[in-house]
C-alpha cells in the first residue's frame, strides 16, 4: 500500500520567488484565488546559498493582501536574529537549515515562542538522523529537492527515497504519541511528478515555476490536486 495512505489532506505552496515582483500583492491575490494554501516565502541571503532575495518588509507588505498562512524559509545564516522579525511580519511558518544554526533546539523554541510553527530544511545530502533528537519541536519538516538557492531547477529523484524514509520517523512519533508534523518538499515539484510525491509521503508540496511561470494558475493548481486524489486513491 502507498504511503499516501495516511496522509493529512495536501496543501499546495506556490513560491513567490518566481512571481511577479512588480505586481507581487497582486500575484499573492490571484494565486490565493486560485486555490493556494499557503504562500511559501524564500528568504536568501548571498551566504548560506549564493543567491540574495526578500526580507521581512516584504512579507509585512504581503500580509495584508492574504489570509492563508506565509510559509516562510530561511536559507540563510545565522538564522536566530531574523526569528522575530518574520514572526513580527506576519510569518505563519518558519523553517531552517540546521546547518545554519549553532544550536538548532534553540531556533526551534525561538520559532514557537514568537507564536509561529516551526520546522527544520533538509538539504538534498542532508541526513534524516538530523530531525532525531527534535521531533518533539516540529510542525514542519521540509525536503529539498534541489539545491538551495535558485527556482526552476529540475526534481532530484533521490528525494522519494527520503520522503519515504521521514514519512516513517514521523508516523512512528505520532504513534508513540508525538505531535502531528507536516511534511514539505520544494524544489522542481510539477503537476507531472506530483502524485510520485505524493505517494512517497509528502502532504505540502511547494512550486514556484510550474504554478507563476503559467497563464492560467488555477488550471495548474487544478491539476496538481487531481494527481494528487490519483495517488490517494490508489492508496485507499
Amino acid at each position: 500500500m502507498s504511503d499516501s495512505a495516511a496522509l493529512s489532506p495536501a496543501r499546495i505552496a506556490p513560491s513567490i520567488l518566481s512571481a511577479d515582483f512588480a505586481r507581487l500583492g497582486e500575484e499573492v491575490r490571484n494565486v490565493v484565488a486560485a486555490g493556494a494554501d499557503w504562500i511559501h516565502f524564500d528568504v536568501m541571503d548571498n551566504h548560506y546559498v549564493p543567491n540574495l532575495t526578500i526580507g521581512p518588509l516584504v512579507c509585512e507588505a504581503i500580509r495584508p493582501h492574504v489570509d492563508v498562512p506565509i510559509d516562510v524559509h530561511l536559507m540563510v545564516e545565522p538564522v536566530d536574529a531574523l526569528i522575530p522579525s518574520f514572526a513580527k511580519a506576519g510569518a505563519n511558518v518558519i523553517t531552517f537549515h540546521p546547518e545554519a544554526s549553532r544550536h538548532v533546539d534553540r531556533s526551534l523554541a525561538l520559532i514557537r515562542d514568537h507564536g509561529c510553527k516551526a520546522g527544520l530544511v533538509l538539504n538534498p545530502a542532508s541526513s534524516p538522523d538530523l530531525l532525531t533528537h527534535v521531533m518533539d519541536r516540529l510542525d514542519v519538516v521540509l525536503l529539498m529537492s534541489v539545491n538551495p538557492g535558485f527556482g526552476g531547477q529540475s526534481f532530484i529523484p533521490q528525494t522519494l527515497i527520503k520522503l519515504r524514509q521521514v514519512r516513517a520517523l514521523i508516523a512512528r512519533h505520532v504513534a508513540g504519541g508525538g505531535q502531528p508534523i507536516a511534511l514539505e518538499v520544494d524544489g522542481g515539484v510539477k503537476a507531472d511528478n506530483i502524485r510520485q510525491i505524493r505517494e512517497a509521503g509528502a502532504d505540502t508540496f511547494v512550486a514556484g515555476s510550474a504554478i507563476f511561470g503559467k497563464p492560467d494558475y488555477a488550471a495548474v493548481i487544478r491539476e496538481m490536486r487531481a494527481q494528487i486524489a490519483l495517488a490517494d486513491h490508489g492508496a485507499a
